[in-house]
């Protein structure tokens, strides 16, 4: 054995030795892998939860935590706040441990078939199964990309909205033509407690990719004069004592108008990016990763994925989807994890004494 190998494989053995040991890892804390932990409790597998951001929710809390949810079953409207929580609360009894605020770098399968897992923090794990259930991957909102202007993000240049009271009463500027330009153009100039002092909505062309009823509801602010509409491309702006006062605004006509402002929000849409999962071994297909629909396996048996990260024939990208993706996932993990089991039955939350123990209610007495 030359020096070198002896060397990786000491390595090796040594962050073994300081993993954690368990029987599945979640890449994703948004609802698709918040519900993960609950088909994988009922199964009683335990599961630790890594998530990039430093909170649970995934893009429901990033993009829209105030916005409504109208197609969770049983559910008739929800905000992505109040569905995180719910799934939260949901997943108690299982006792999930989150790894908050670092990427997973690291997926290496090891002799024994079990995963080592590494994180950006350097957190390890030695997992049987792994679920990626990432989302669009690491997503990045696409930047306003005139120079200098980025000086301002974080002070009047946002491409988020977390707390809508903040631009309550402010000039507001939003760029972008998709759902997420128009719901906040609309949020804003209604007549809700964050109602904007003033509301201009700039795009590039007299033409949207959002929904029917919400460019019908713009035009007939824009008609009202409760909010402004300007075609046109942001080539530069204006500020003054260090603050953002104005964009230069290039319309069709060639002509550039300057329109004042306080706060610029811009929508641009998400440039999804697989990053270190691209690197895994996995098979992908546009930025997304294959699975079969029986068991919602990758190109790697015991890797799974779930949700907006996954792809195969008739694939819709659907919250609800994800949490009938995320049963099926479960069930495939369960031979891996209890190989002396063989064939796992179904059982019923409504009737199974067993699955009342493990989510620690009690059997009700029927009839």
């Amino acid at each position: 054995m030359s020096p070198e190998l002896g060397e990786q494989l000491r390595g090796t053995v040594a962050a073994q030795d300081r993993a954690t040991e368990t029987d599945a890892v979640i890449i994703g804390a948004g609802p698709v892998g918040l519900f993960q932990v609950f088909e994988l409790g009922l199964l009683e597998i335990k599961a630790h939860v890594i998530d990039a951001l430093p909170h649970p929710g995934g893009q429901c809390i990033e993009l829209y935590p105030d916005k409504p949810i109208y197609d969770i079953p049983a559910v008739p409207v929800c905000t992505g706040q109040e569905l995180t929580t719910n799934l939260l609360k949901q997943i108690e009894p299982f006792g999930a441990t989150f790894h908050l605020g670092q990427e997973v770098t690291t997926v290496r399968r090891e002799a024994d078939g079990r995963f080592f897992i590494e994180t950006s923090k350097g957190t390890r794990f030695l997992s049987r199964t792994v679920f990626i259930a990432a989302g669009v991957g690491a997503f990045q909102p696409r930047a306003l990309k005139v120079e200098g202007i980025d000086a301002f993000e974080g002070r009047q240049l946002f491409y988020r909205v977390r707390k809508p009271a903040d631009f309550a009463g402010r000039n507001l500027v939003i760029l972008g033509g998709g759902d997420s330009a128009l719901d906040w153009a609309l949020h804003f100039a209604g007549e809700g407690p964050h109602r904007a002092e003033s509301v201009i909505l700039v795009h590039r062309r007299d033409g949207f990719q959002a929904a029917p009823a919400s460019i019908a509801r713009m035009r007939e602010l824009c008609d009202r004069q409760e909010m402004q509409f300007i075609v046109g491309q942001v080539t530069g702006y204006e500020e003054r004592e260090g603050r953002l006062t104005g964009l230069k605004v290039t319309g069709g006509d060639a002509v550039t108008r300057v329109v004042p402002l306080d706060v610029l929000l811009v929508f641009f849409g998400l440039s999804p990016k697989l990053g270190p999962i691209a690197d895994w071994g996995l098979d992908i297909e546009r930025k997304q990763l294959v699975v079969d629909t029986e068991k919602f396996s990758t190109s790697v048996p015991g890797i799974f994925a779930v949700g907006d990260i996954n792809t195969y024939p008739g694939k819709k990208k659907l919250i609800l989807c994800g949490f009938h993706e995320c049963a099926l996932a479960a069930f495939g993990a369960a031979p891996i994890v209890f190989p002396e089991k063989g064939k796992v039955p179904l059982q019923y939350t409504t009737t199974s004494t067993r699955l009342h123990k493990v989510l620690g209610v009690d059997t009700p007495v029927f009839d």
